[in-house]
């Protein structure tokens, strides 16, 4: 009977197919960690070190990293570069109480939330639920928006610029589609959160700023004939394809307009 109980909490839950990678190298840290989320149906598998965590991070065989910064051989910063260049996974980072400057630079180097030092290990089991669920939601929409240039495809994940794959994380494509689908439209910052990151997410509009500036350099290289997100000073950010002219692209600027509407 216990066996028929925990099978049905997978099912309600996690399920067999959720698999969480937990990398820290405080054994207490990756216990509890585990311990909650193998309650709520997840499968977790526990790494010490950096260089060994990458390893298994770009092994395929998770939807979710959950990574600390401070490790041996390979530091979780560096750990959570290498990742973003070759996968889209999932990260949720573990930083120092209160650090801003740790919390930014993870954001910037592609991770998707973070939780800081000590934590209440629910808030993380909830934290990688609001996660997986926005992946899940994302695969499971149907609908493709075409600009100049620029190709959104909800179906697959998938943007194309100029007909080339652009690798973007989960949290950089919800946040592109959310500005997308109110082309034309101001969304404050305040709005982004909540589309983007849900009602839970305890973080500042900061956090907003730090994935535009991201997803900037993916969707507006330097050089590109094209802009798309344009900052609304004091406001949030607009999303409207524009021509870059000549002059702005010959020396590489494009930068974010101060649009006003």
């Amino acid at each position: 009977m216990a066996a028929n109980l925990a099978a049905c909490r997978r099912k309600r839950r996690g399920g067999p197919l959720d698999r969480v990678l937990v990398v820290d190298d405080d054994p207490h840290v990756c216990e509890l960690v585990t311990l909650y989320l193998r309650r709520e149906g997840f499968e977790v598998t526990c790494r010490h070190d950096g260089r060994s965590g990458l390893e298994e991070a770009l092994s395929g065989r998770y939807q979710m990293l959950i990574l600390d910064l401070m490790l041996p051989e390979m530091d979780g910063w560096e750990v959570c570069r290498r990742v973003r260049v070759q996968s889209s996974l999932p990260i949720l980072m573990l930083t120092a109480r209160d650090d801003d400057m740790e919390k930014i630079l993870g954001l910037e180097l592609g991770a998707d939330d973070y939780v800081t030092k000590p934590f209440n290990p629910r808030e993380v089991v909830a934290r990688v639920k609001a996660i997986l669920r926005r992946v899940r939601e994302g695969d499971e929409a149907r609908e493709r928006l075409v600009f100049p240039g620029l190709v959104i495809d909800h179906d697959e994940h998938r943007v194309l610029l100029d007909g080339t794959p652009v690798a973007l994380t989960p949290r950089e494509f919800d946040l592109l589609w959310e500005l997308a689908r109110a082309s034309g439209r101001t969304l404050t910052r305040d709005q982004l959160l909540e589309r983007v990151w849900g009602f839970d997410f305890y973080g500042d509009e900061r956090t907003v700023d730090v994935h535009i500036k991201r997803l900037r350099r993916k969707i507006e290289p330097a050089g590109s004939p094209r802009r798309y997100i344009h900052t609304v000073w004091g406001v949030g950010y607009r999303f409207e394809p524009q021509e870059v002219d000549d002059a702005e692209r010959a020396d590489g600027s494009c930068a974010p307009s101060s649009a006003s509407s």
